[in-house]
């Protein structure tokens, strides 16, 4: 199953962004729904089922090691002309503490990630249409107005208070736009 380590953004935190992303939505870029609205700490792709319960045993641990911190949607940025996304402010120090132990949870199980950059706090709102076929050799829309539109979000913080192991259903039908179906499929508390 093709799974991640993530953070959770709760209902209000969602309401928020859903509004201040409302008048930016158009055909020009394809918008991530919200149940994908997530801070992915570490991407493991396809996960053998014979790893899962050492994987288990070990995000747990992270989680256990990890104490609760504050956080919140601020401003938002990009991956070249590929990406659009909400940034985080607030105990990021703790964020990233708590993706790189989720990543070091995800190796030392045995599941093979790819090289360790440093963490980017980020919550995927939109991707160009020109990158997800992979043709198309314009750069797609460019995001400067989406960026300036959305430079200035500020969310209401929270506290992150769990870890969540998320699986990641692709689509099947082939029909265009269709979006990943995600269901979190065990938390753990974070309890340092």
């Amino acid at each position: 199953m093709r799974l991640f380590a993530a953070v959770l953004p709760p209902d209000a935190a969602v309401t928020e962004l859903r509004e201040a992303v409302r008048p930016l939505r158009d055909d020009r870029l394809t918008w991530t729904a919200e149940a994908g609205w997530h801070f992915t700490l570490a991407f493991m792709g396809e996960v053998d089922d014979d790893v899962l319960p050492e994987l288990h045993a070990r995000l747990e641990r992270a989680a256990h090691r990890t104490a609760p911190f504050a956080l919140r949607l601020h401003g938002c940025g990009h991956f070249g002309d590929r990406a659009l996304w909400a940034g985080a402010a607030g105990e990021l120090d703790a964020l990233r503490l708590l993706a790189d132990r989720a990543d070091a949870a995800a190796r030392r199980a045995g599941v093979p990630m790819e090289q360790h950059r440093r963490y980017t706090p980020h919550l995927t709102l939109a991707r160009n249409h020109s990158h997800r076929h992979g043709h198309g050799h314009g750069h797609g829309t460019p995001l400067r107005p989406y960026l300036d539109a959305l430079a200035d979000f500020e969310g209401t913080a929270w506290r992150v208070d769990t870890l969540s192991l998320v699986r990641s259903n692709l689509p099947v039908s082939g029909v265009p736009g269709e979006q990943p179906r995600y269901e979190t499929v065990r938390a753990w508390p974070l309890a340092g």
